[in-house]
């Protein structure tokens, strides 16, 4: 562990990036083999290259994003418009207010990749993504921002593999 944490604080947008390029990619492949039914290669190697590329660039905008909205919670306390938070409070304020705001160009942003990917132009569903924010990530993301730092971004990465499971049997084909 003493590794993983000191490679996340020396490296953190480099190791942002290879987590989410490993893991989100990994999502992706699963929700598509439970939809599917079977297991095999999903994607061309090619398009999983692309998609982890996808996913690092992903990466990049939610570090950001995960300092600034800390800030901005912070900034509210400071400026006393919000009242002082504990934990759990401060936890839950960071995660409804990116998720909300961030999140809504997130999922746009997600989906142009994916459909630039897969050459094609399609938002069916895209109010279903935009719905996950509510009942997904900002649980997801309260408990992620109770975590020390280092961990934060490794457990966003993994809730992406889940996420992927839960959509996966969600939208399996009807065989």
């Amino acid at each position: 562990m003493n590794t993983y944490v000191d490679l996340v604080t020396r490296y953190p947008i480099y190791s942002a990036m290879v987590q989410f390029a490993i893991l989100g990619t990994l999502g992706d492949i699963i929700s598509k083999w439970m939809q599917q039914g079977k297991i095999f290669l999903p994607y061309k190697w090619n398009i999983i290259l692309l998609k982890m590329i996808e996913w690092a660039i992903i990466a990049l905008t939610i570090k950001y994003a995960f300092v600034g909205f800390k800030a901005f919670v912070s900034g509210l306390e400071n400026h006393h418009l919000i009242p002082q938070l504990g934990k759990f409070g401060r936890a839950f304020a960071v995660s409804a207010s990116m998720n909300l705001q961030y999140g809504l160009f997130l999922v746009i942003f997600h989906r142009f990749l994916d459909n630039l990917i897969a050459c094609q132009n399609t938002w069916k569903n895209i109010n279903k993504s935009m719905f996950s924010l509510v009942w997904f990530w900002i649980p997801a993301h309260t408990v992620t921002f109770m975590l020390p730092r280092p961990y934060q971004i490794g457990l966003a990465a993994v809730w992406s593999v889940v996420l992927g499971i839960i959509l996966g049997f969600y939208n399996k084909s009807k065989n």
